[in-house]
């Protein structure tokens, strides 16, 4: 599960993806409901891939905006049958979102310290995800896909000691096209536990007040029409 991560920033998009993201303020670190980047292909110009700002958590056409607090993950093993997710399954409506790094809770002490995660090697973290557009009110939102973790060598250390073990399904370079174009949804592959050894962690607690300082959850509108 990943409900707290820092979107990637524009240089890091432009040097991994080849892809020059637009102007966007939004939040150094992105909630449920908050705003963020997606790499998707674009409608617009088909067979080329852009950089959208998105909703973290899936909003489908028949909801209210608060779903996306309920909504931001989504299990490989039921995404394509949950009423939230299914129809963007269907439609092949897949994304990765670009993250510096993202947090979890370890109970290691007995109390939950937050975590930070990222890449050995500084690079962006590519998760796996799918998006859904509302016409209605021109909203783009998005859910990052979790897989089982269990055995983990890293990730089993995060979540309650009873909770199953989950982490966002992450992927590497040479698997980002067929993801984004459907061709590796059935690939058991893509949907591996990432290897512990390339990824690092560390405690990074949240300072009094972070997420209550934090800008509020921005609409479509408010960002200019980049939709």
């Amino acid at each position: 599960m990943c409900a707290d991560y820092t979107p990637s920033r524009k240089e890091q998009i432009e040097d991994r993806f080849g892809i020059r993201p637009p102007e966007l303020d939004l939040p150094p670190e992105a909630w449920p409901g908050y705003m963020a980047p997606i790499l998707r292909a674009s409608y617009e110009a088909h067979g080329e891939l852009e950089i959208a700002p998105a909703m973290f958590g899936m909003v489908p056409h028949w909801a209210d905006h608060k779903l996306a607090r309920q909504t931001y993950n989504a299990r490989t093993e039921t995404v394509a049958s949950k009423p939230s997710f299914r129809s963007a399954w269907k439609r092949k409506q897949f994304c990765i979102i670009p993250a510096a790094n993202f947090f979890e809770p370890n109970y290691e002490t007995g109390k939950p310290v937050r975590w930070r995660i990222e890449r050995a090697d500084g690079g962006p973290v590519a998760i796996a995800g799918i998006w859904e557009y509302r016409p209605a009110d021109q909203l783009l939102s998005f859910s990052m896909l979790t897989i089982n973790a269990d055995g983990h060598l890293l990730m089993q250390r995060f979540h309650k000691p009873d909770d199953e073990k989950r982490m966002v399904m992450i992927l590497d370079p040479d698997q980002y096209q067929g993801w984004l174009d459907g061709s590796l949804v059935s690939e058991e592959d893509v949907y591996r536990q990432y290897p512990a050894e390339l990824l690092v962690a560390q405690p990074d607690p949240m300072q009094p007040r972070t997420r209550a300082n934090a800008p509020a959850p921005v609409t479509p509108v408010e960002q200019g029409g980049l939709f």
